[in-house]
């Protein structure tokens, strides 16, 4: 793995990394499909330092990850423009995160149902009544390919971390 160039704006601190990933919805999976990149949003978890995501068991993401589970997935933010009187020198504020690894299924309906409701509870707290048991979770079947929903689990070989920090009357606002 190649290390990071620009020095100054790596982040180590795992406590910042771990509440921007717990507060950000989507992030960016990128895998080898059919020997070309392949990269596409989905939304996610960030639980003990791991990335669950689910999906269908059928579709380009599937395969791609059946045939080769190592994978990248990204997340960032960002928060503006930073203005400098020299063109050139113009930045971005931004915090992001990349992480490499493999993505293993999860087997274990009591994990999955757990996960599920991890991910359920994210996007639409208190919304479902429903109790995400391993019977609910065995007995589910998908409208779109008729079989039962996949959980995934991004388990972290590397994590690298950036962020440019910028006070906001720094950042760019267009004139209105």
């Amino acid at each position: 793995m190649k290390a990071i160039r620009y020095k100054q704006r790596i982040c180590e601190d795992k406590e910042k990394i771990d509440k921007f990933m717990k507060s950000m919805r989507t992030g960016t999976l990128a895998m080898i499909s059919e020997g070309v990149p392949y990269a596409v949003p989905l939304n996610y978890i960030w639980l003990d330092g791991a990335v669950y995501f689910h999906g269908l068991t059928s579709g380009r993401r599937q395969e791609a990850l059946s045939s080769s589970p190592q994978c990248c997935f990204t997340v960032y933010r960002e928060y503006g423009t930073v203005k400098d009187d020299m063109p050139c020198h113009a930045d971005t504020a931004y915090f992001s995160v990349i992480l490499f690894g493999k993505v293993t299924l999860l087997e274990d309906n009591k994990e999955k149902a757990f996960i599920l409701k991890q991910l359920v509870e994210k996007y639409m707290p208190g919304y479902y009544k429903t109790r995400f048991t391993e019977d609910f979770i065995k007995n589910y079947k998908s409208d779109h390919d008729g079989h039962a929903v996949q959980v995934h689990k991004l388990t972290i070989d590397v994590l690298t971390a950036k962020r440019n920090c910028a006070d906001p009357k720094f950042l760019f606002a267009p004139m209105s």
